[in-house]
């Protein structure tokens, strides 16, 4: 009957078996695939992130209005990453479920975060970059220029551990996401995975560390070159590494531990190995 309808995911475990099996081939991606791959998820969370501020700069919705449609917006981020194909930091942090079935080595899996993690920065800032040139941020009378200025403010503004918590919470979300877009077999089945948990966790306002690469670098250049008449005092390279970071700490453990590892616990651990009974010598 499930199958009329066309409700044919991939159960728990069989996205616990996946997760391992591509686990293993992210780590092992040649360098130059994994460096280009990278670069391009982070443009493509700028995309994103450049869609959510659009929708922010527009005075006339309420908070939760803005708040909510800016996440569904945002959501077109992963969405590339996921059917267009890259690789992207805070996801490849369930690679943790392949390291801990002993599937990579430590080296492995670190090597990937750190090239990912400096790969997507390039992406992200690259873009901010172009968004920049572009003249974009003058549209709406200059109003997104001030929305890209106030977000930056407000995230190296934030102490370390509102930053870590908010980190830890969005790849959570984060991670869930890519979770369950595993579990789909069309590109539809993806989309609707991702839209609800990313558009949650930019509506709660956490913290997501290759965003804010986009972010915060873009806020710089509105800074030092534009008269937008927003105070930016944190807007600074010091406030930037300030928000990474914690954001950055928390994103591992958020989607690592709190996703990854948990799963893996749940569906891979192998189990307790027990005696065989003896045989008895009674009848």
């Amino acid at each position: 009957m499930a199958d009329i309808f066309g409700f044919d995911a991939f159960s728990p475990k069989q996205i616990a078996d996946k997760v391992d099996t591509i686990g293993v081939a992210k780590a092992r991606l040649p360098f130059l695939s994994m460096l280009m791959l990278g670069m391009l998820a982070g443009g493509f969370i700028g995309l994103g992130g450049l869609y959510y501020a659009l929708v922010k700069s527009d005075a006339s919705f309420s908070f939760a209005t803005a708040q909510v449609l800016g996440g569904l917006c945002f959501s077109l981020g992963l969405l590339l990453v996921i059917v267009a194909g890259a690789e992207l930091f805070t996801g490849n942090n369930l690679l943790a479920m392949a390291w801990a079935d002993g599937k990579i080595t430590t080296t492995e899996l670190l090597n990937n975060w750190v090239v990912v993690c400096f790969a997507n920065f390039i992406g992200a800032a690259g873009l901010a970059l172009l968004v920049f040139l572009s003249g974009h941020t003058e549209m709406n009378q200059g109003a997104i220029a001030e929305t890209y200025l106030k977000i930056a403010e407000a995230k190296c503004s934030l102490p370390f551990w509102t930053a870590f918590f908010r980190g830890v919470l969005c790849n959570i979300l984060v991670c869930m996401a890519v979770w369950m877009a595993l579990a789909g077999r069309s590109v539809i089945d993806k989309a609707v995975a991702i839209i609800f948990p990313i558009s949650a966790f930019v509506a709660a306002g956490f913290e997501h560390s290759i965003a804010n690469m986009f972010f915060i670098p873009l806020g710089m250049l509105l800074k030092a070159f534009t008269d937008t008449g927003v105070a930016a005092d944190s807007v600074t390279w010091l406030g930037f590494l300030g928000n990474l970071v914690p954001v950055i700490l928390g994103n591992l453990i958020g989607g690592s531990v709190m996703v990854g590892l948990v799963y893996h616990v749940i569906y891979q651990r192998a189990p307790t190995q027990t005696q065989p009974e003896k045989p008895s010598d009674k009848p």
